[in-house]
Protein backbone atom coordinates (compact mmCIF):
# COMPACT_ATOMS: atom_id res chain seq x y z
CA UNK A 1 0.00 0.00 0.00
CA UNK A 2 1.37 3.41 -1.38
CA UNK A 3 1.39 6.35 1.57
CA UNK A 4 -0.33 9.44 0.39
CA UNK A 5 2.36 12.39 -0.43
CA UNK A 6 1.12 14.36 3.00
CA UNK A 7 2.24 11.38 4.77
CA UNK A 8 5.62 11.29 3.14
CA UNK A 9 6.16 14.97 3.86
CA UNK A 10 5.14 14.28 7.26
CA UNK A 11 7.33 11.92 7.93
CA UNK A 12 10.26 13.53 6.32
CA UNK A 13 9.69 16.78 8.25
CA UNK A 14 9.70 14.36 11.91
CA UNK A 15 12.90 12.56 10.46
CA UNK A 16 14.26 16.09 9.85
CA UNK A 17 12.27 19.24 10.86
CA UNK A 18 14.85 21.42 8.83
CA UNK A 19 14.44 19.86 5.69
CA UNK A 20 14.88 22.43 2.61
CA UNK A 21 11.59 23.02 0.52
CA UNK A 22 14.03 21.98 -2.76
CA UNK A 23 14.83 18.43 -0.79
CA UNK A 24 10.62 17.71 -0.34
CA UNK A 25 10.22 18.79 -4.08
CA UNK A 26 13.42 16.23 -5.19
CA UNK A 27 12.13 13.12 -2.88
CA UNK A 28 8.71 13.15 -4.01
CA UNK A 29 8.99 14.97 -7.44
CA UNK A 30 6.42 17.30 -7.00
CA UNK A 31 6.10 21.32 -7.54
CA UNK A 32 7.31 23.55 -4.99
CA UNK A 33 4.29 25.54 -4.29
CA UNK A 34 2.99 22.00 -3.31
CA UNK A 35 5.69 21.43 -1.19
CA UNK A 36 5.30 24.14 0.40
CA UNK A 37 0.90 23.47 1.26
CA UNK A 38 2.16 19.90 2.16
CA UNK A 39 4.50 21.26 4.79
CA UNK A 40 2.53 23.62 5.97
CA UNK A 41 -0.52 21.20 6.36
CA UNK A 42 2.02 17.92 7.72
CA UNK A 43 3.20 20.75 10.21
CA UNK A 44 -0.28 22.38 11.35
CA UNK A 45 -1.92 18.47 11.92
CA UNK A 46 1.22 17.61 13.95
CA UNK A 47 0.76 20.10 16.17
CA UNK A 48 -3.27 19.92 16.49
CA UNK A 49 -2.50 16.31 16.49
CA UNK A 50 0.23 16.63 19.24
CA UNK A 51 -0.18 19.92 21.01
CA UNK A 52 3.72 20.69 20.08
CA UNK A 53 5.34 21.20 16.58
CA UNK A 54 7.86 19.10 15.01
CA UNK A 55 10.55 20.78 15.68
CA UNK A 56 9.67 21.14 19.66
CA UNK A 57 9.72 17.52 19.68
CA UNK A 58 13.37 16.89 17.83
CA UNK A 59 14.41 19.55 20.25
CA UNK A 60 12.85 17.76 23.12
CA UNK A 61 14.17 14.26 21.93
CA UNK A 62 17.76 15.70 21.46
CA UNK A 63 17.53 16.97 25.85
CA UNK A 64 16.05 13.97 26.65
CA UNK A 65 19.41 11.87 25.21
CA UNK A 66 21.29 14.35 26.59
CA UNK A 67 19.70 13.88 29.92
CA UNK A 68 19.82 9.92 30.07
CA UNK A 69 23.12 9.93 29.12
CA UNK A 70 24.02 11.44 32.29
CA UNK A 71 21.70 9.44 34.01
CA UNK A 72 22.18 6.33 32.56
CA UNK A 73 25.64 4.93 34.19
CA UNK A 74 24.35 2.78 37.20
CA UNK A 75 27.50 4.81 39.52
CA UNK A 76 25.65 8.45 39.10
CA UNK A 77 22.22 7.39 39.70
CA UNK A 78 21.25 8.31 43.71
CA UNK A 79 21.30 4.83 45.85
CA UNK A 80 17.87 2.21 44.84
CA UNK A 81 17.27 4.11 42.00
CA UNK A 82 16.86 2.05 39.41
CA UNK A 83 17.53 3.57 35.28
CA UNK A 84 14.01 3.23 34.88
CA UNK A 85 13.26 5.12 37.92
CA UNK A 86 15.48 7.67 36.10
CA UNK A 87 13.95 7.62 32.79
CA UNK A 88 10.74 8.24 34.23
CA UNK A 89 11.92 11.27 36.07
CA UNK A 90 13.79 12.76 32.76
CA UNK A 91 10.58 12.52 31.10
CA UNK A 92 8.59 13.99 33.19
CA UNK A 93 11.22 17.08 33.29
CA UNK A 94 11.35 17.62 29.56
CA UNK A 95 7.82 17.31 29.44
CA UNK A 96 7.40 20.27 31.90
CA UNK A 97 10.14 22.27 29.71
CA UNK A 98 8.54 21.75 26.71
CA UNK A 99 5.11 23.17 28.44
CA UNK A 100 6.99 26.43 29.29
CA UNK A 101 9.56 26.96 26.68
CA UNK A 102 10.01 30.92 26.47
CA UNK A 103 12.67 30.66 24.87
CA UNK A 104 12.20 27.79 21.29
CA UNK A 105 8.96 27.76 22.15
CA UNK A 106 6.76 30.69 23.15
CA UNK A 107 2.79 30.57 23.80
CA UNK A 108 2.68 34.07 21.90
CA UNK A 109 3.88 32.63 18.85
CA UNK A 110 2.11 29.26 18.63
CA UNK A 111 -1.01 29.91 18.88
CA UNK A 112 -3.43 29.13 15.71
CA UNK A 113 -1.68 25.63 15.00
CA UNK A 114 1.56 26.74 13.57
CA UNK A 115 4.30 29.15 14.94
CA UNK A 116 5.19 31.95 13.51
CA UNK A 117 8.47 31.19 12.26
CA UNK A 118 7.76 28.35 10.35
CA UNK A 119 5.39 30.64 8.74
CA UNK A 120 7.90 33.29 8.15
CA UNK A 121 10.09 30.36 7.09
CA UNK A 122 7.87 28.63 4.65
CA UNK A 123 6.90 32.01 2.90
CA UNK A 124 10.65 33.02 3.04
CA UNK A 125 9.45 36.66 4.13
CA UNK A 126 13.11 37.61 5.09
CA UNK A 127 13.73 40.43 8.17
CA UNK A 128 11.76 43.00 7.27
CA UNK A 129 8.48 41.38 6.43
CA UNK A 130 8.81 38.55 8.93
CA UNK A 131 9.05 40.72 11.84
CA UNK A 132 6.11 42.59 10.10
CA UNK A 133 4.17 39.05 10.77
CA UNK A 134 6.02 38.10 14.15
CA UNK A 135 4.53 41.31 15.73
CA UNK A 136 1.01 41.25 14.29
CA UNK A 137 0.85 37.29 15.69
CA UNK A 138 1.85 38.22 19.00
CA UNK A 139 -0.11 41.62 19.47
CA UNK A 140 -2.84 40.17 21.40
CA UNK A 141 -0.71 37.72 23.56
CA UNK A 142 1.95 39.57 24.56
CA UNK A 143 2.98 42.66 26.49
CA UNK A 144 1.40 46.16 24.39
CA UNK A 145 -0.75 45.16 21.84
CA UNK A 146 -0.50 48.92 20.26
CA UNK A 147 3.26 49.17 20.73
CA UNK A 148 3.55 45.86 19.05
CA UNK A 149 1.82 46.85 15.81
CA UNK A 150 3.55 50.29 16.30
CA UNK A 151 6.63 47.98 15.86
CA UNK A 152 5.37 46.29 12.66
CA UNK A 153 4.47 49.39 10.97
CA UNK A 154 7.95 50.24 11.48
CA UNK A 155 9.16 47.67 10.11
CA UNK A 156 6.75 47.25 7.27
CA UNK A 157 7.58 51.45 6.16
CA UNK A 158 11.14 50.38 6.26
CA UNK A 159 10.40 47.67 3.60
CA UNK A 160 8.06 49.60 1.68
CA UNK A 161 11.10 52.01 0.89
CA UNK A 162 13.75 49.53 0.23
CA UNK A 163 11.21 47.90 -2.40
CA UNK A 164 10.94 51.58 -3.74
CA UNK A 165 14.44 51.67 -4.09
Amino acid sequence: MTRSKMEKVRKLLENNPKIKTEDVCKQLDIAKSYAYVLMSKARTAFMQEHGYTINSKMADRKRLHKRLEVARPISNLPKGMTVAEADEIVADVNQAIAQHDAVNHPAHYTTGGIETIDFIEVKGLGYHLGNVVKYVTRADHKGSKLEDLRKAQWYLTRAIERAKG
